[in-house]
């Protein structure tokens, strides 16, 4: 047996070494401190499977899939997710199969909020102006910029713009499909006002409103669970105002609710995809 005085002692580390190992590995919000170039020394000439999606010159590092950064879909979000996806097929059938919810959107309708509350209108009127996509867009714009400029990078306004054509193009082919008006022209009552050449359905403000300030709480990483309520609270007033106003059944702004969230759900597994646009950009940029 060895005595505890010849036994080998653990050598300690110098604090060159230590402060090293306390390095931070870049996230996704925070830009890295040294850009990775072509290494000189042996190793293989061929990119292995972890190499794929990193950068191999300048330009900000792309972190192969598992790394820090790219987190996979966990089973709260996958839950979640298809929690989200049934109640929009619900909405979806309950509109197409004119059942009972089709009964809720016309005794809304025929209340009239707005001539209920017309003390609420002018205030209304302003305050959805939010959920449309040019006006919303463009205060979100100024964020992300500043956004970008800190991190250094383009992912901020990538992600924006990756979430907003991937709500029109789903959002927009569905409104394209069911082709439904919206109550202040419906025809019938008691109809689901379907196939008609309208575009209502899912509602696009309640939608956009979901998205829009939805991105901006997912990219605020030190002030996300503060932005997360502050965009839900922003969504569910819009799309409840929109029916106050008139200009969508109250199963439209249900389907919007559950299609924006789908989208904001969708966004870490579009994380690689972001990465590579960013990679890209910027190698074509500093040329």
């Amino acid at each position: 047996m060895q005595s505890r005085s010849t036994a080998a002692r653990i050598p300690r580390q110098g604090p060159e070494r230590r402060s090293a190992d306390r390095r931070e590995l870049p996230g996704p919000d925070r830009a890295p401190d040294r850009v990775p170039g072509p290494t000189t020394g042996p190793g293989p000439t061929t990119p292995g499977p972890t190499d794929l999606g990193r950068a191999t010159g300048p330009g900000p590092a792309v972190p192969a899939p598992g790394e820090p950064g790219w987190p996979p879909m966990s089973r709260r979000r996958a839950a979640l997710f298809a929690a989200t996806f049934a109640a929009y097929l619900l909405v979806l059938a309950g509109v197409l199969l004119n059942t009972d919810l089709v009964d809720l959107d016309w005794s809304v309708r025929l209340l009239r909020p707005y001539d209920r509350w017309p003390s609420l209108e002018p205030l209304l009127n302003t305050w959805v102006v939010a959920g449309q996509r040019g006006p919303s867009a463009i205060a979100a714009f100024a964020w992300l910029l500043w956004r970008a400029h800190r991190l250094g990078r383009l992912r901020p306004l990538l992600v924006m713009g990756v979430a907003l054509l991937l709500l029109n193009v789903t959002v927009g082919a569905v409104k394209i499909v069911t082709g439904r008006l919206g109550p202040h022209y419906a025809q019938y009552v008691g109809s689901p006002e379907l196939f008609s050449g309208g575009t209502i359905f899912p509602s696009g403000h309640t939608a956009n409103a979901v998205v829009t300030w939805g991105v901006l709480a997912y990219l605020a990483v030190r002030w996300r669970r503060t932005g997360t309520v502050i965009a839900a609270a922003t969504a569910c007033s819009i799309g409840l105002t929109t029916v106050y106003l008139g200009t969508h059944w109250v199963s439209d702004v249900l389907a919007g609710w559950a299609a924006g969230l789908l989208v904001l759900l969708s966004l870490p597994l579009l994380e690689p995809l972001v990465a590579v646009a960013e990679q890209r950009l910027h190698r074509r940029f500093a040329r």
